[in-house]
This record gives structure tokens, C-alpha cells and sequence, in this order.
């Protein structure tokens, strides 16, 4: 619950949240037709390379503008933790094949598509060691409108 005294603190953070759930929507707008032209002139798995070591170097950098962080404790992570790049490599090539054919706006929708039903079914089940938010009528709806602008921008 929160109390009057924090009401104004917890719209900042939300608005925060949102601005910056948005930026990387930009960062994905950007990014996928640049991927999907450069997997078009060197391949996909060579473009996915370069992509996951630029990516790799800026995050390293990133890191030690941070203090390391809590990276001694990469080794405690479950396996699947650690393989988590490959739905990177995944992305990647995924974009590489419908970017060229379907264009960005139609591409970005069916990744935007594909995250939403895994977010809500990981939600509803807490999987992952996310809170449980259970499907209700309104996130159902929101998934059918969803859909719909799929539908809409894929024809």
C-alpha cells in the first residue's frame, strides 16, 4: 500500500518505468533493421557475431563503470541463466529472415506479439522468478487487440 506522503514518489517511478520500457522499444526499432541489413550482407550468424560482440564489449565497459557489480557471483546462476544468449542469436536470426520480407513495422509487431503471450503465460505461472499476475479479462482483451494490430499491420 502506499501512503499519501509517497504518492508523488511512486508516479515519478512509474513514469520512469515507462520511459524507459519505451527506450528500448526505440532500441529494438533501431536495431532491427540495422540487423536485418547487415545479416543480409554478411549472413546471419556472422551479423549475430558482431551484434553479441559489440554488444559484449559496450556491456563490459559498462561494468566497470559500475564497480563489477555482482559479477563474482556469475557462477551460483543456473544453467539457464547462463545459456540465455542463445534467444539472442534467436532474435537475431529471426529478424534477419522477416525484416527483409515483411519490413521493419511488421517485424517488430511479430516479435512485440511473440513477448506479450510469453510475458502473460510467465506471468500467470510466475515462472522464472517473476511475481504470479494471474490472465484476467482485461489482459485477455489486451492480447486480442494486440493480435488484431498485428493482423492489421501485417496486411
Amino acid at each position: 500500500m502506499i501512503d499519501s506522503t509517497n504518492v508523488g514518489e511512486f508516479i515519478v517511478q512509474q513514469w520512469f518505468t515507462i520511459l524507459i520500457g519505451v527506450m528500448g522499444g526505440i532500441a529494438v526499432g533501431i536495431q532491427s533493421p540495422i540487423a536485418g541489413a547487415m545479416g543480409q550482407r554478411v549472413g546471419g550468424a556472422a551479423g549475430s557475431l558482431i551484434v553479441h560482440v559489440s554488444g559484449a564489449v559496450l556491456s563490459a565497459l559498462l561494468l566497470v563503470a559500475r564497480g563489477g557489480e555482482n559479477i563474482r557471483e556469475w557462477r551460483v546462476l543456473p544453467w539457464y541463466m547462463l545459456a540465455s544468449g542463445a534467444f539472442g542469436l534467436i532474435l537475431y536470426l529471426t529478424i534477419n529472415h522477416t525484416l527483409p520480407r515483411a519490413g521493419a513495422a511488421v517485424s517488430i509487431t511479430l516479435i512485440i506479439v511473440g513477448q506479450l503471450v510469453v510475458g502473460l503465460v510467465v506471468d500467470h505461472f510466475g515462472w522464472l522468478g517473476v511475481p504470479t499476475r494471474p490472465v484476467d479479462a482485461a489482459r485477455v482483451v489486451a492480447v486480442l487487440l494486440l493480435l488484431a494490430g498485428g493482423y492489421l499491420m501485417a496486411r
